[in-house]
């Protein structure tokens, strides 16, 4: 049984992290903490275990085996870290931290305490996207040319745990970032995991459009991000995020090959479309992908744990991030100073 402790009890944590280990049989919830204490409280009374008075508390606990990190944006690389240095394994939400040498310094405590450190990168793990990346290897549309892929929601005032205009992803000193880290951060790993090349330059423009905080004035983070990125292998399109879609989610993602066109969750009726060269076209209806207002099993903790308890490095772990969190801070830059910015890492 792996014992696990969660930090951060909001939205994020309720909904996914918290009654996915409760559905796994190899998981013991075993200790919350929040800031606002109430809600670690109500997740202890409802799935067994204790609530913490802080972090370092919960961490200490030599029961524990493995935490999730559920806290604000700003908080993730410092408690990761804490808890990698107390012993236990880390799944840290996304995006892995607010700067990339919080991120690399993920890496090197759990490589330096023998850790494993996952990301919750849910992407790869959708039907689809699994199912498409197995059509791509096998070569069902040849060498992919070009690409686009987006992921946009009316945003996250109504995902919160508190609902409104007050929501801590629009406040830069918990956030620091926007759109481009909370949606951009999840389609920018996505198309690395299905191309299998790595993106080694990016021309970004982060905008703010639209949204508005309580104060009624625009928000201090990006509501739209757009990027053209550039591949290790040759492929080169578009990655689109927003906040601003303000009516049905669209996280879909098209592929040119040299063989056909792959339409991936693109098509309301079917989640894979392929059109082939020769005209003829494949459908592949495999479940229809998670959205704010549908949620499923994401799958990330069930991974997790299949990890843990076989003691094998996750796929979607904290180095393989890195490529993803280079190119999010990259596009950054490039929209800072208006200018294509090579990620040399990445090559």
């Amino acid at each position: 049984m792996i014992r696990i402790g969660i930090i951060g009890c909001g939205k994020i944590a309720q909904v996914r992290h918290i009654p996915e280990y409760a559905d796994n049989p190899d998981a013991e919830l075993y200790a919350f903490f929040s800031p606002n204490r109430t809600r670690a409280e109500e997740q202890a009374a409802k799935y067994g275990g204790k609530a913490c008075d802080t972090a370092e508390e919960l961490l200490a606990d030599s029961e524990i085996d493995a935490v999730s990190i559920c806290a604000a944006n700003y908080a993730h690389a410092e408690l990761t870290i804490k808890a990698l240095n107390a012993g236990k394994h880390v799944l840290c939400e996304k995006p892995m931290a607010t700067n990339l040498r919080d991120c690399e310094a993920m890496v090197d405590a759990a490589r330096r305490n023998g850790k494993f450190l996952m990301i919750g990168h849910n992407q790869r793990l959708a039907k689809a996207h699994s199912t498409s990346k197995q059509l791509i290897e096998e070569g069902l549309i040849g060498k992919i040319i070009s690409f686009r892929t987006t992921f946009g929601h009316g945003g996250p005032e109504t995902w919160s745990i508190s609902p409104g205009k007050d929501v801590w992803f629009f406040d830069k000193k918990r956030a620091t970032m926007g759109v481009m880290a909370d949606l951009g951060v999840h389609k920018t790993d996505l198309i690395q995991y299905l191309t299998g090349q790595r993106v080694v330059r990016t021309t970004a423009r982060l905008v703010t459009l639209d949204k508005r905080g309580a104060n009624d004035a625009l928000i201090d983070v990006d509501d739209n991000a757009v990027c053209i990125y550039e591949l290790s292998g040759g492929a080169f399109g578009t990655m689109t995020a927003s906040w601003s879609y303000y009516g049905a989610e669209d996280n879909s993602t098209i592929l040119y090959g040299t063989k056909g066109i792959m339409r991936i969750y693109d098509d309301p009726a079917h989640s894979i479309v392929v059109t082939l060269a020769d005209g003829t076209t494949q459908y592949y209806d495999v479940e229809q992908i998670q959205t704010n207002d549908n949620q499923t099993k994401s799958g990330v903790i069930d991974l997790w744990i299949d990890c843990l308890k076989n003691g094998r490095a996750p796929e979607i772990s904290g180095e393989s991030a890195l490529y993803a969190m280079r190119a999010v801070f990259a596009s950054i830059e490039s929209s800072e100073t208006g200018k294509t910015v090579e990620i040399e890492a990445n090559k």
